[in-house]
């Protein structure tokens, strides 16, 4: 059963290495971790040890469903990464360009509504609670300048 070997394979607008394991290569697409790619590879029967260079356009097409619609095929929902979206209330997965630009969209609305956060966001300081006394000074004079006398 010798298939044929490819050292690039596109999967969701992704160049994943030929070479390396299935659950190790579907990590290096934006929105997909480890544990969501060891569900989507269980939900699409493929064996994990398998180079995805060794991968039939099946099997490409199998993986590349269960990444699009992981609800369909009974992946727990603690998984995905845009639960109880605002406009749909619909648990999603965002996957690439669509992840980048829907958290993008959040920050603009929490700057729009002047939330706490979105404030934060507005004069570019931490966002998350962090201690600002000594630390995230980039950008600003550091350290204390001598006067001159004379």
């Amino acid at each position: 059963m010798s298939r044929e070997f490819r050292h690039i394979v596109r999967v969701i607008d992704t160049d994943l290495d030929g070479t390396h394991r299935v659950d190790y290569a579907l990590t290096k697409i934006k929105g997909v971790g480890s544990r969501f790619a060891r569900a989507v590879i269980q939900k699409a029967e493929v064996d994990p040890s398998t180079r995805v260079g060794f991968l039939s356009d099946d099997e490409v097409k199998r993986i590349e469903d269960v990444l699009l619609n992981p609800g369909r095929y009974g992946i727990a929902e603690w998984l995905l990464n845009r639960r109880k979206d605002l406009q749909t209330g619909k648990d999603l997965h965002l996957l690439t360009a669509d992840l980048t630009l829907r958290a993008k969209a959040d920050i603009d609305f929490m700057k729009e509504i002047k939330s706490w956060k979105g404030i934060r966001h507005i004069y570019g300081l931490k966002v998350r609670g962090q201690r600002t006394k000594t630390t995230g000074r980039s950008g600003k004079a550091v350290g204390v300048r001598k006067r001159r006398r004379g």
